[in-house]
Parts: C-alpha cells; sequence; structure tokens
C-alpha cells in the first residue's frame, strides 16, 4: 500500500505519542506505585521502543492509517478510546499484572492510570493534527479529486451548492462525464472529461478520489451499471438523496455542511476484520507451503510424469480494482491446450490429462496460490480471479459481475463451494450469484465456514 506524507506524519506521531505515554506511567508507577526513584533501566528503554508497535499494531487493525485524510474529529477520538482500552488489558495482563505491589489496590490505580496517560498522550496530537486537517479541507487547501457523473440539471445543482459552501465539504469537483448527451445548454460545470463508455480511463488518468452521481429520471436506468462499474475502482461513490430508493440496503450519510449526498457502501467488512483477514493469509499461506512442501513434491512429480510439459503453469487474471497478475497452479492440461484462444474446461475436457482430473476434483492444483497470496494477489477466500476476455463477456450480459473485482480474489470461493468449476458464461454467471452474496455479507465468519467446506471437498474429492 502507498502512503501519502500525511500518513506518515500520523504515524510519527503516534509512535512518539505511545513512547511519551508509557515514560508517564513508568514514572507514575515509581513514584505513586513503588514509591521509589524513577531510575532508567534496561526495561525503562525496551518498553519505551517496544510498547509503541503494539500500540500502532491495534490502530493498524483499526485501519487508522488508511486515507487518513478521511478521518474527522469524533471517529479519530472513537478510535483512540477503543484501541486504548484493548492495548491497556493487554499491557495489564501480561506486564503489570504479575508485578510485585504493596496491595491489590495498586492494580487498579496502575489499570487506570496506563488508560488515562496513555489516552491523554495519544488523543491530543491527533486531536490537533485531524483539527488541522478538516481546516485544510474547509478552507479548500486540501480536497479530493472529485469526478461528477451527469450532464442535466441535477448534476449542475448539486455543482453550484458545493461550490457555494462557505466551508468546503472536501469535494473539489474538476469535470463531469456526460450521460446519454443530456446537457443543460445554460450549464456551468466544469471540463467535459468523457462519456461513461472511457469511465474507467478518466478516472486512472485524473486521479480521480471520489465519484457523484446526479444523474436525471430519464438516466435512472444506469444506476446499477454504473455502481457496478465503479465498486472495482477503489474510491468513493456517493448520490444524491432522489437516487436513494434505487438501491437495496442502507446508505452512508455524509451529510456535511449542508450539502446531503450518500455514500455507496460497497464493502461490508469492518476494517478491523479487513486487517485481520490479511494477516491470516500471511499466517495460514506461509505455514500451509512449509508444512504441504512434500505433498507438492509428489504433485510435482504426478504432474511431470503425467505429460511432457513444465509442473506449474501460469496465466494473467484480474484482480482487486482491475489490478493484473499472474495466477499460479499446478499444470492439469496438455501443453498448449488454449493454442485457439481463451476457452473453459468442461468435465469430459480432453486437454485435461488423467492425473489433472485428480488434482482438479480434489483442487490440489490450486495449492501453489499460497504464493499469490503471501504477495498479497489473492486471499484465501474471495471470488474466483478471470481473465479479462472472460470478464468482458459476462459484464456484457450482467454488469453486476464487476463489482466482483473491488475485493481480492481467492484460491476457494462461496460460488466454488457451492456450484465448482464453470464451463459456460451461463454457468459463470450462476455462481456469480453465489458470489456477489459473498460480497454483500462477507466477514470471518463465512471466511472459516468456507475454508471448512473447501477442506471438506479436498477430503471427498469432489470437486466439480
Amino acid at each position: 500500500m502507498k502512503y501519502s506524507s500525511k500518513t506518515y506524519l500520523l504515524i510519527l506521531i503516534d509512535f512518539i505519542s505511545s513512547s511519551i505515554g508509557w515514560i508517564l506511567f513508568y514514572c507514575f508507577r515509581k513514584i505513586y506505585i513503588e514509591k521509589t526513584e524513577i531510575v532508567l533501566t534496561t526495561p525503562f528503554y525496551l518498553g519505551v521502543a517496544i510498547t509503541p508497535l503494539l500500540w500502532m499494531s491495534i490502530y493498524s487493525l483499526q485501519g487508522t492509517y488508511i486515507n487518513v485524510r478521511k478521518n474527522y474529529r469524533i471517529v479519530i477520538i472513537t478510535k483512540s478510546i477503543i484501541a486504548t482500552l484493548i492495548g491497556t488489558m493487554i499491557l495489564f495482563f501480561t506486564l503489570i499484572l504479575d508485578d510485585k505491589i504493596p496491595n491489590y489496590t495498586s492494580l487498579y490505580y496502575s489499570f487506570l492510570a496506563l488508560f488515562s496517560l496513555h489516552f491523554l498522550s495519544i488523543s491530543i496530537p491527533r486531536y490537533i493534527f485531524t483539527s488541522w486537517q478538516v481546516k485544510n479541507i474547509q478552507k479548500r487547501r486540501d480536497g479530493f479529486k472529485t469526478l461528477l457523473i451527469g450532464s442535466g440539471d441535477k448534476a449542475e445543482q448539486i455543482f453550484n451548492e458545493i461550490n457555494n459552501l462557505i466551508l468546503s465539504n472536501g469535494n473539489d469537483i474538476i469535470g463531469f462525464i456526460n450521460t446519454n448527451n443530456i446537457t443543460n445548454n445554460k450549464t456551468s460545470l466544469p471540463n467535459n472529461l468523457g462519456t461513461i463508455t472511457n469511465l474507467k480511463e478518466i478516472i486512472n488518468s485524473q486521479k480521480i478520489e471520489e465519484v457523484i452521481i446526479a444523474l436525471e429520471s430519464e438516466e435512472h436506468h444506469l444506476l446499477n451499471y454504473l455502481i457496478s462499474l465503479l465498486s472495482g475502482c477503489g474510491i468513493i461513490v456517493k448520490i444524491i438523496p432522489d437516487d436513494y430508493d434505487l438501491l437495496s440496503g442502507s446508505l452512508k450519510s455524509t451529510n456535511l455542511f449542508d450539502v446531503l449526498l450518500f455514500e455507496i457502501p460497497l464493502n461490508t467488512m469492518p476494517q478491523w476484520q479487513k486487517s485481520t483477514k490479511r494477516i491470516l493469509d500471511i499466517i495460514i499461506a506461509f505455514f500451509s507451503i512449509l508444512l504441504l512442501s512434500p505433498i507438492y513434491l509428489i504433485i510435482a512429480f504426478g504432474v511431470k510424469k503425467s505429460s511432457f510439459g513444465p509442473i506449474f503453469y501460469t496465466q494473467e487474471r484480474i484482480g482487486k480494482n482491475g489490478t493484473k497478475f499472474n495466477i499460479i497452479k499446478f499444470r492439469t492440461m496438455y501443453l498448449d491446450s488454449e493454442k485457439n484462444g481463451p476457452q473453459l474446461s468442461s468435465t469430459h475436457d480432453n486437454r485435461i490429462t488423467p492425473f489433472g482430473k485428480f488434482l482438479r476434483k480434489t483442487r490440489l492444483d490450486e495449492f501453489p496460490q499460497f504464493i499469490n497470496v503471501l504477495k498479497g494477489d489473492m486471499s484465501l477466500v474471495g471470488p474466483r480471479p478471470e481473465r479479462q476476455f472472460f470478464i468482458d463477456k459476462i459484464s456484457e450480459r450482467e454488469p453486476q459481475y464487476l463489482q466482483l473485482t473491488s475485493v481480492k480474489p481467492g484460491i476457494t470461493s462461496w460460488g466454488v463451494v457451492k456450484f465448482g468449476y464453470a464451463e459456460n458464461i451461463d454457468q459463470m454467471i450462476q455462481r456469480m450469484k453465489y458470489d456477489l452474496l459473498y460480497l454483500k455479507n462477507r466477514s470471518l465468519a463465512l471466511d472459516f465456514k468456507i475454508m471448512f467446506y473447501t477442506f471438506i471437498t479436498i477430503i471427498k474429492a469432489k470437486g466439480k
């Protein structure tokens, strides 16, 4: 992940603040609990250097360092309270509980002192930092590059409302997208950047951070397509209230400084779960490669004996937000099986080697993708990655398929567990429904359930 200079500044502030909190607590312990002189010993220096790393790990799990320009004062203080409580409990039960103390009342004082001193040390500089950021945004010294989708009266109305705010809401509208050639002849909209057909190219070239959809009533049929298209771009999408009844589910209000907009929740998994999911991905993938290495050698021998060609097969796939990567699999087909162009495999596909059929039924051909997981291209659980060729074919019929590129693809998925491998576009669309359902209900609990059923499939060798 690429961090901005403001992110590094907040990380530095948090590290220094956490160190100060520990120094204050150390002095409190020496003076009021142990009633001794303050002596700077080795444990003191270790605490100053190491305990901030614990705190910052908790902050990272909360998503504090993701898009720090989006932090608000009430949000950052709330996160500070929660993180301080969690960190205090960890330090209390690992470092403080076994200390020699005059009485048990001292434990309560130690807990309260650690919580209070750390919270004050961290929250005050954070509040100042966040206030400075908010002021910069309100005074238009900083903002989020915003694209307006719409070219009629509603688009002009929302543009004028945002521009006429005394205190900016952060949306720096740099241009608009023409939709269906519906344009107000007296428009004051800036920079016609193009049409929906080149929307993704515009977002990438202009480094767009937010999109506001402002469609006319006769353009409402475009809404679902636009949301599907934008969900894989890794940006914030907002709509005006008139469009609220066109969407199912709840929307997050971003009603700031008199402009009423709703943010479309493109990702339902809480940030702490996303962070935990990535940590689990790394741990499980690493130990799977380590512990399953004998099985890798056996499979490699079987692949080599089954037919002429390499042991591994790599192919370009589309990952999160449209990024390209090479997926790694054990080869299950004869060499040059796609010399006539991209093809999906079928149950009785004569391109598959006899050993390859066994690998596919047991899902063992997917094991090398643990390497993709370690690299960050994939996750253990997520929609299966596809080639751009098939993504284009499916999205022509079902634009919702594009939503699947808003998250990391996985080694296994709800679609694979429920449906299995798809043999044609129709089956890929059927499998897509399960993956969309996963997308709307993402959680660690669901991931564990999918991994459990995948394990059962491997044991029973009943993979389709």
